[in-house]
């Protein structure tokens, strides 16, 4: 299928410039946070002090070709060596990593615009969290490179998401401040509880209602992208253990625990009074799937007509669908996605360039079967449009 109009693509991504969190960082904070040291001839990224595994390539350069592991998150190519299914690898392109060149990339593909987020930057927290100081140091700086090489809403057409941690309210408040000064749009979180110094924590805390009340009064999107939440620990009181490393497949976490962070997230949103007591926030979750919505909706749906009072806000079914919009994988169930929050709330993302993503974002179009050509036009451009741009 072909379009007649330009996309929005809710999930595309850069690849980080190898400063990106070295470049502004407090001196007195580097051995805290990010550092960058040689071995065996490769350079390899240092978090706190331990070598960081997240990304086993952080330097990016070369990098797989955009869609490379189609067939392999699609179910119908098996990764017995996942290093060969990514295939030949290329240079990195001055597209994935400078505005100018990704906006000609993107007038390519007929896109008018995107929310663009981080590669590296979603797997860094995990790593910190013993260290709120150091934390929210290695975040700023991370945000003061975004905001040189890409700014916050490029053209009006590129909106690059700040990267927000919770561990401090106060800390985690003053950063918003300085990103909204800046023009922010979007901000990008993980997904999980807030594992604060003195235990975790619910981001429906209300140590958190400061937070939450700034970026429901500046009309600013909240997203949770997928990334390192920290949920092995579960798979880990199953004898499964080892830190998260981006296509190591673990079959019992997967299984498991994939869409569990984000289906925690949105329900401790919800059943602990975010939207209720903050009714202008509007929260994306994206690169998490949609298996986990249908589930979300029949467990809510019950809980409600058990005990109606014990939902601030009322109907949680409703607030999820008045205040949550979802991103899909292009191999979910779509259709079970839309019965459950109705073609309005979903958004197409591409994961553009990434090797697990489409290697033309405007392909997801092919995966709306059973959609009518309005549902279509709110999926592909118009519901994420208007996340970031004023009605």
């Amino acid at each position: 299928m072909t379009l007649d109009y330009q996309l929005f693509d809710a999930d595309n991504h850069y690849y980080e410039a190898t400063d990106a969190f070295t470049r502004h960082v407090d001196p007195a904070m580097a051995k805290r946070t990010m550092q960058w040291a040689e071995l065996n001839g490769k350079q390899r990224l240092m978090v706190a002090g331990r070598i960081n595994r997240f990304i086993p390539n952080p330097t990016f350069d070369p990098v797989a070709k955009p869609g490379a592991l189609d067939a392999y998150f699609r179910g119908q190519q098996a990764g017995e060596d996942i290093r060969a299914a990514f295939g030949e690898l290329d240079p990195i392109s001055p597209a994935y990593r400078e505005p100018a060149a990704r906006l000609a990339l993107m007038d390519d593909q007929n896109m008018e615009g995107c929310l663009l987020f981080p590669t590296l930057g979603v797997g860094m927290e995990q790593a910190l969290v013993h260290d709120p100081e150091a934390a929210h140091s290695a975040f700023h700086a991370f945000n003061q490179w975004l905001d040189d090489d890409w700014q916050f809403a490029y053209a009006d057409r590129i909106f690059a998401a700040p990267y927000f941690t919770l561990l401090d309210p106060d800390l985690a408040v003053a950063e918003l401040d300085w990103v909204l000064e800046r023009g922010a749009r979007v901000v990008v979180m993980r997904a999980g509880p807030v594992q604060a110094p003195t235990g975790f924590r619910s981001p429906g805390d209300a140590v958190y209602d400061p937070f939450w009340a700034r970026l429901a009064e500046a009309g600013t999107l909240v997203a949770y992208h997928s990334g390192e939440s920290g949920y092995h620990r579960y798979a880990e009181e199953w004898g499964e253990k080892g830190e998260m490393e981006a296509f190591r497949h673990h079959p019992f976490t997967n299984i498991t625990s994939a869409d569990r962070p984000i289906y925690d997230t949105i329900a401790a949103l919800i059943c602990h009074g975010v939207f209720a007591r903050h009714p202008g926030l509007r929260v994306a979750t994206i690169e998490s799937g949609s298996e986990w919505v249908p589930t979300l909706v029949r467990k809510m749906r019950k809980s409600f007509k058990q005990a109606p009072c014990a939902f601030a806000g009322g109907d949680p079914v409703q607030q999820l669908r008045d205040h949550v919009w979802v991103s899909p994988y292009y191999e979910d169930d779509l259709i079970a996605l839309r019965e459950s929050i109705g073609a309005e709330r979903i958004v197409f993302g591409s994961d553009y360039p990434h090797a697990e993503g489409l290697a033309d974002p405007a392909a997801f179009v092919n995966d709306l079967d059973g959609f009518d050509a309005a549902e279509i036009r709110l999926i592909m451009r118009e519901n994420a449009r208007g996340l970031v741009h004023a009605p």
